[in-house]
């Protein structure tokens, strides 16, 4: 019998979560005004800016569509290895 240990998956802090979602709404936007433009009510906006919902996934693409932030990014807190890692692969070209 193999048994493989598994690499337990990470948490997720829903108030450091909350943290990015309210830099996204950024201090331009009230949480009405972005409520609104994610199709939410303030009240659900509130609740994901304290961490006290995780947002849906529906929410999480309007939030990446809206702000250019990776759902990586807004759920865990790290970049997204995009184009920034084609220049670590050794055998990339970089123009």
């Amino acid at each position: 019998m193999n048994i493989t240990k598994q690499t337990p998956l990470p948490t997720i802090n829903l108030r450091a979560m909350g943290r990015r979602i309210r830099e996204i709404r950024g201090f331009d936007l009230t949480q009405v005004r972005f409520a609104k433009i994610l199709g939410i009510t303030q009240a659900q906006l509130s609740k994901c800016e304290r961490g006290k919902n995780a947002p849906t996934l529906e929410l999480l693409l309007k939030m990446k569509h809206f702000s250019g932030k990776s759902i990586d990014w807004i759920v865990t807190g790290d970049p997204i290895l995009g184009r920034e890692s084609r220049s670590l692969n050794p055998g990339s070209r970089t123009s």
